[in-house]
């Protein structure tokens, strides 16, 4: 097995960069494989085309006859791209994303063949549901399930596949994907937001939610990832000592990217210009051979479909290049893990970005309204938005190396800290003609000098504001980013539409004008939500003492953290603003959980296996060689014997020590994991796999560890860190 190891690095050492090159710009490659509105334009007819665009921009229902007519422009663009298959394309709960490819080669009564692809087809398709988690909703023998065209965002050609995203729902109706609660959470806060939007601008008839995601990932050679069971089958190193250098220099974030990795992203980047996929910035990231990527911004939906499709064609890139692409938020022990920072904002159809500082007090009071109300949202909704978040890689990441702790708190920064502090300094009851004038012109007037950099970045805080945006920075680097986008998009939903509430109120009942309300409303909500607000270090005990305090809460695990989705306050929430009814609710809850279960069995499994099939062999061939050493030391050297081979027998007895704690504690994590699988309720299975046989994780490693410093380097079976991370 050690000779495998060699042969990987050797392999992997005299790899070349693939040799990419670009004849064209990339504006004039960008979405050249995407059914989008120029593709459109030229493919449809005009009631076809616009049908389309009245879905897209008002929701509007598109006719099966229309439909037909789309489809058939669709099918002619494909096969004029040598496309041969359709296929609907979604994102069930598994995580991933799933397809089943049909031709569109069809059959006739008399022998003939032609391409086929109507209406019906377009529009609506039945994969079995019962095959994909469902949380009880479908069972085994309950196969059917559909899914359903959304034109919101535009099908696409991978390969010689035209994709189309669709939704994806069960037999009765519940949503079994992603997507489904997505679409009906920006529904939701598109009518909340434009109706507090027209307090300012009476001209809006639409808010899209716009989110900019950073996706940071690992790449490691292929060879050296295959021979190394605990990445191919978890994505993440379960053992392995730390190399002498790591991250400690500093020397890798935004350096110069290695040759072969530039290569990678190149051609990456090409296939997102195809895609529509607008990447625009590309950096080494702080640990060594860690990298990210991020686009321009976009609506919601599209966003999350384009990264969830990133993700799948990061990997088929890296195959040409002979990389592994790892996704897992923590693969290495010791170093940065990986997150996906989610950069959310709301724009107006009229062109305004609503967290956008203005340049009149109009616009400024505006600013506030959508801005404390985001902080507002997220202090009621804490425990929600760190379930949206909850997952078995990403509780290795939260509060270590970079990525903020588990605790949400939200970092404004100095300059809007005191400009909230003044604004509840104003007294109470209706605005005075001067307090109004302190409030346009001297306070909220600063507004106007906030840049989009007009803060120190807070590492540590896992929901900043950014100047622009708020930026969720505790999203995991394997998420879907639909999770915390359905979350993050209901609460704000339910938040603007009391807001209005309260504000109207004020309006009616208190006599008040329409400044007056809004402010006093914004007023309270700024003293209701201090505790939320953190500048400092999230790392720090200190700081989880305080939060404690505030009445914050501090879910370090997945299982403790998804029981705020199951909570009557969750279930209220989703039906009120018609994003899940409880049924899906429970459903999602169940997954997650079972997924949680699963993962952990698994890691369990697979450093079993390595520590007695690889770590403990190893090990006794060493100890073997040492032991024939001692042998023949003492046939030499039989009077000084006791002094020279002093040293020798205390490194047998260290190593059997160390062989003899990997198999008891292999034995007991078993046994806690036999009793583990034998309790019926998720719950309390969840948390016996996270109390009882998580823990035994890092006792094992430890022992693993210390042998892999012990042994003979030409005997380690195992690709180690220095190799993992420093072949380039």
């Amino acid at each position: 097995m050690a000779i495998i190891r060699y042969q990987a690095l050797k392999e992997a050492l005299s790899r070349k960069p693939v040799v990419i090159v670009e004849n064209e710009k990339r504006s004039a490659l960008f979405g050249q494989n995407v059914f989008n509105e120029a593709t459109m334009r030229q493919y449809l007819t005009p009631d076809a085309f616009k049908a389309v665009k009245s879905a897209v921009d008002y929701g509007s229902k598109i006719d099966r006859k229309v439909a037909d007519y789309i489809a058939m422009g669709m099918k002619e663009w494909a096969l004029s791209k040598g496309v041969t298959h359709y296929t609907h394309w979604f994102q069930p709960l598994t995580g991933a994303t799933a397809e089943k490819h049909d031709a569109f080669f069809e059959t006739t009564m008399d022998g003939s063949v032609i391409e086929k692809f109507g209406g019906s087809q377009l529009v609506q398709q039945e994969p079995d549901a019962s095959s994909f988690p469902n949380g009880g909703i479908r069972n085994t023998f309950e196969a059917r399930g559909y899914t359903a065209w959304d034109p919101t965002s535009p099908a696409f050609i991978y390969g010689t596949t035209l994709c189309i995203p669709t939704v994806f729902v069960s037999y009765t109706g519940e949503a079994l994907d992603y997507k489904t609660p997505l679409l009906r959470a920006l529904h939701a806060i598109d009518q909340a937001a434009t109706e507090v939007a027209k307090y300012f601008d009476k001209n809006v008839r639409k808010v899209v939610p716009t989110l900019g995601w950073e996706q940071e990932y690992f790449l490691v050679d292929k060879a050296l990832a295959d021979s190394r069971p605990d990445i191919a089958l978890t994505g993440r190193t379960l053992l392995g000592h730390a190399p002498a250098k790591g991250q400690q220099l500093e020397d890798h974030y935004f350096g110069s990217i290695p040759s072969r990795v530039l290569a990678y992203m190149r051609d990456l980047e090409v296939e997102c210009m195809l895609l529509g996929i607008p990447v625009k910035t590309r950096h080494n990231e702080v640990a060594p051979n860690q990298f990210e990527l991020a686009p321009i911004f976009e609506e919601v939906n599209l966003a999350v479909d384009h990264n969830s499709l990133l993700m799948d064609v990061m990997q088929k890139v890296g195959e040409r290049h002979a990389f592994r692409v790892v996704l897992h938020e923590k693969p290495f022990a010791g170093v940065n893990g990986s997150g996906k920072h989610n950069n959310w904002s709301m724009a107006t159809d009229t062109g305004v970005n609503l967290l956008s500082p203005g340049r009149t007090p109009m616009s400024n009071l505006q600013f506030l309204t959508f801005f404390i109300n985001t902080i507002k949202a997220v202090h009621d909704y804490e425990e929600l938005v760190r379930a949206s978040i909850a997952s078995a890689s990403n509780d290795h990441r939260l509060g270590a190396n970079e990525a903020p702790p588990a605790i949400i708190s939200i970092f404004i920064g100095e300059q809007l800290t005191k400009v909230l502090q003044e604004l509840e300094g104003v007294s109470d009851g209706k605005l005075s003609p001067e307090e109004k004038t302190e409030l346009k012109l001297n306070v909220v007037g600063k507004i106007p000098e906030i840049m989009l950099d007009n803060t120190d970045r807070n590492r540590t805080s896992p929901f900043a504001f950014t100047g622009n945006k708020f930026e969720f920075r505790a999203v995991g680097s394997s998420a879907n980013c639909a999770n915390p986008m359905i979350t993050l998009n209901t609460i704000m939903a339910k938040q603007l539409k009391d807001f209005k509430v309260e504000v109207d109120k004020l309006i009616e009942e208190g006599n008040m004008k329409k400044d007056d309300a809004i402010f006093n409303v914004l007023r309270e909500y700024i003293k209701k939500t201090k505790n939320i607000l953190f500048e400092g270090d999230g790392y720090s005990d200190e700081w989880a003492e305080e939060a404690k305090r505030r009445g914050l809460t501090n879910n370090k695990t997945t299982p403790v953290a998804l029981k705020a989705k199951v909570s009557p306050k969750a279930y209220a929430l989703y039906e009120e603003m018609g994003v899940m009814n409880r049924v899906e609710v429970e459903a999602r809850y169940e997954i997650e959980v079972e997924e949680y279960v699963k993962k952990i069995q698994i890691e369990g499994r697979v450093l079993g296996d390595i520590a007695r099939n690889h770590v403990i062999p190893t090990a006794i061939r060493y100890q073997n060689m040492l032991i024939e050493n001692v042998k023949g030391l003492k046939s030499i050297f039989e009077k000084e014997y006791e002094k020279i081979g002093k040293e020798q027998i205390a490194l047998i007895r260290e190593i059997s020590e160390h062989i003899s704690e990997i198999n008891s504690k292999v034995e007991e994590m078993t046994q806690e994991r036999k009793n583990a699988n034998r309790i019926d309720h998720a719950d309390h299975r969840a948390a016996a796999y996270c109390d009882k046989v998580k823990p035994f994780f890092e006792k094992i490693r430890y022992h693993c560890d210390k042998l892999e410093l012990l042994v003979d380097d030409e005997l380690w079976t195992l690709a180690k860190y220095r190799e993992l991370l420093f072949t380039r």
